[in-house]
């Protein structure tokens, strides 16, 4: 139908495709060592590249991150670039977003995409976690920790002195699924489980860039945007044992 004034009415906002990622079951238990170097992780696909939702001005410094799991263990890998790398504090739920860090936001049941987890992480093994039991507007759990949760990570360059110019730093972490349990379904998952989740990074003293996995629809930053999250789907297929060479 023609509008009033004589031209096309506006085209229907277009719906927002979240996007996908299919995580390979690991064959056997990982290493946790910050090397990425086992070929589960090698032969698992990245999840793509990261946006810059809010991005007005500096080098955009890309990621790649990679997830696996088994019975036990959510695993991530990420690799960020970073010319000058922050990372000071390794006190539990500390001052991690003034570092460099890395944000893994999860919603375990896909029934129930507003209740989720964030746990965030820096190179030095900081952890600052927590829970929404009822969405992003109201108040977060009063206290809620992660238990067991292993992170090791490295860094090509130097900490915390922006005179030089550095590469690049990478953690890698298991997440017990056992933390999840009281939202999520059946514990362990099953192969062909979804869950809802974002991937975020953010933070450093210099050039502190926002990027993310799935973007979000917020005019300023803001990674509380469970609407907007993607998707894991767990797969049955397995990523190969031992170490590549």
């Amino acid at each position: 139908m023609a509008s009033l004034s004589g031209g096309e009415p506006p085209a229907p906002a277009a719906v927002y495709q979240p996007p996908h990622y299919t995580v390979l079951r690991a064959a056997a238990p990982l290493t946790i060592d910050g090397q990425l170097d086992e070929a589960a992780w090698f032969a698992a696909p990245h999840v793509g590249d990261f946006v810059f939702t809010w991005w007005k001005e500096g080098r955009k410094e890309q990621s790649r991150v990679k997830l696996l799991w088994d019975d036990e263990f959510l695993y991530l890998g990420a690799w960020c670039e970073d010319a000058h790398i922050t990372a000071r504090h390794t006190e539990r739920d500390g001052k991690i977003p003034e570092d460099d860090c890395f944000e893994l936001m999860i919603a375990p049941n896909a029934a129930q995409p507003n209740i989720y987890f964030n746990i965030e992480f820096n190179v030095l093994g900081g952890i600052l976690d927590n829970f929404r039991p009822d969405g992003p507007n109201k108040p977060r759990a009063p206290k809620w920790d992660a238990e067991g949760v292993r992170i090791a990570g490295k860094y090509a360059g130097t900490l915390n002195d922006d005179t030089d110019v550095d590469r690049s730093w990478q953690v890698e972490v298991a997440i017990p699924w056992r933390n999840f349990a009281a939202v999520a379904g059946p514990m362990p998952p099953r192969p062909g489980t979804v869950m809802h989740a974002n991937l975020n990074r953010h933070g450093g003293k210099t050039n502190p860039q926002y990027s993310q996995w799935s973007r979000a629809d917020t005019p300023k930053p803001s990674f509380h945007t469970p609407e907007r999250f993607g998707r894991f789907t767990l797969s049955g297929q397995t990523s190969p044992v031992g170490t590549a060479q």
